[in-house]
């Protein structure tokens, strides 16, 4: 009788219905997110067409800026759009292809918690995977040397070639290689600042046009009251201060009476701006580039007429963010008040010129900097907006391909082929593994296949017969062999010269791993009004 009772008392019902429901909808969220950028991988995938509320239009192929967009109202879906900008930030390239990692993942650990495994034991196993995944990854990879040009342009063109401007990917991948190796600091190589990379976007021309310019581009004409618009051995002066009569810091109004007052009030302020510009010509500044201004003008009329007489070059309305990036470039400092002009703080140039472009704009550029510090400038054209931004978003990606080889100088195969090398090596290594981890572990091996699967079906091909032969090719050693998109077969992926950084793809394993385990380890959501 007595054991009747105990056992009742410890065989409580608990309801774990609702904790498996929380799951399913996290992981079902994460799923659809996962499977609407799925369709933009890889060199044959299809762009997306977002148009955001205030009607602006953005045709991209590049995950982060997809999910960017993408308004997610789904927490657990969330955690995605989070994970394809951390991979952003670490790689810049891999977008997409880390959140369909992570969403097969999810799908393949679905069917595991259906099959009654805990979730716990899944995520452990996951986390075993995802270092094992690494070091698989670091052993198939190829050293590279900085030195090795072609290498890097290489890895920087196949990031280029899933993108809408990939017909230009001859042009930008070297552009965009030696744009990283001019900011390069030989003593910190690891660390390589894109912000030092300037960016010019200016509408008109085609892609074809964009050029890296070795000094400074503005986007803006040279305002001049008839002064000069081209100097030679140019003396430059970054200013803070503003050429134009002094305003009180209240709001004022001078009632004048009299006429003569009011010339008395005009020849002072001739003569306060003829003294700041005398002063700043006494230094043999020719070029004054000046900062905008809230307050009050940087600049009146009457200063630009004085300034145009003593042939001073004036570039107004320089935005305050510009400012550092022209003082590290022209290795001068900027000055902010008049009484600190002197000659010491210019920076010095070949030639500053104001150059019109074919179709009626008109930049100015800064060559021949002496001195000149470790940045540089790429000027993007492009036939309309949507090009242009567009353009100007691959470049960045190749930028980071090439920055990550510098950080991290080993390059792998693309094309599918180390996802399955991986998915081959981990299911190995799971038949050593004992009890459900080994389980776990073939579940995620088979799950990485998607990358291969994904790239075929997105060309046209047929998935699963590519797939097969895939698996077949490396069975027998060909760790190398993967999909080559433009033949439709599968094919020696190194010598096709479609290569990646190995930062890449660990990052993407790695990070798609974390959100997995993370969305794994949720049981309940609860809102907070």
């Amino acid at each position: 009788m007595a054991a009747a009772k105990t056992t009742k008392a410890t065989e409580t019902f608990v309801d774990n219905k609702r904790k498996d429901d929380i799951r399913m909808a996290n992981i079902t969220a994460a799923q659809t997110v996962a499977d609407a950028v799925r369709t933009s991988l890889g060199p044959k995938g299809m762009d997306k067409m977002i148009s955001t509320s205030s009607g602006e239009v953005i045709i991209t192929n590049d995950g982060a800026t997809i999910l960017n967009k993408m308004e997610v109202l789904q927490p657990a879906a969330k955690f995605l759009v989070e994970l394809s900008k951390s991979q952003d930030i670490v790689a810049g390239d891999g977008t997409t292809t880390v959140v369909v990692i992570a969403g097969a993942l999810l799908k393949a650990s679905l069917s595991l918690l259906s099959s009654g495994i805990h979730p716990t034991v899944v995520s452990d196993a996951l986390h075993k995977a995802s270092i094992k995944a690494v070091e698989v990854l670091s052993a198939m990879a190829v050293p590279v040397e900085l030195s090795d040009r072609d290498s890097l342009v290489k890895s920087a063109s196949t990031s280029l070639n899933s993108k809408v401007v990939s017909q230009y990917s001859t042009l930008l991948a070297p552009l965009a290689v030696d744009a990283v190796l001019t900011v390069v600091d030989p003593e910190k190589p690891d660390l390589v600042d894109l912000k030092d990379i300037k960016i010019v976007k200016k509408l008109g021309g085609t892609v074809d046009d964009t050029e890296m310019i070795r000094g400074l581009v503005f986007d803006k004409k040279v305002s001049h009251a008839g002064g000069p618009t081209r100097v030679e051995n140019a003396k430059i002066g970054v200013i803070q201060f503003q050429i134009s009569p002094p305003k009180t810091d209240i709001e004022q109004s001078i009632v004048v009476s009299d006429y003569s007052q009011m010339d008395r009030i005009l020849k002072e302020e001739r003569n306060y701006i003829l003294g700041m510009i005398k002063k700043i010509k006494a230094t043999g500044c020719n070029v004054l580039l000046i900062q905008k201004s809230i307050l009050r003008d940087a600049v009146t009329d009457l200063s630009l007429h004085y300034l145009a007489k003593a042939k001073i070059l004036v570039i107004k309305d320089v935005e305050r963010d510009e400012i550092e990036f022209i003082t590290k470039t022209l290795n001068c400092l900027p000055i902010s008040n008049i009484e600190h002009f002197r000659a010491e703080k210019l920076g010095y140039a070949d030639l500053v010129e104001e150059v019109p472009l074919g179709d009626g704009g008109k930049i100015v550029k800064l060559t021949g900097i002496k001195d000149m510090g470790r940045t540089t400038s790429v000027l993007v054209r492009g036939s309309n907006q949507l090009v242009i931004d567009e353009a100007e978003r691959s470049l960045h990606d190749a930028l980071c391909v090439v920055r990550c080889l510098v950080n991290k100088k080993f390059l792998i195969a693309g094309g599918g082929a180390p996802e399955i090398e991986l998915s081959r090596q981990l299911g190995v290594w799971a038949k050593v593994l004992q009890g459900m981890e080994g389980y776990c572990v073939r579940a995620f091996a088979e799950a990485l296949e998607v990358i291969p699967y994904t790239l075929a079906e997105n060309a046209g091909l047929n998935p699963i017969a590519i797939v097969t032969e895939l698996r077949n090719r490396h069975a027998q050693g060909e760790i190398n062999a993967g999909i080559n998109v433009r033949k439709g077969q599968i094919t020696n992926i190194l010598e096709e010269n479609v290569v990646q950084p190995l930062l890449v793809s660990t990052s993407a394993i790695t990070l798609a791993t974390e959100c997995v385990r993370m969305i794994l380890k949720i049981d309940d959501i609860v809102t907070v009004r």
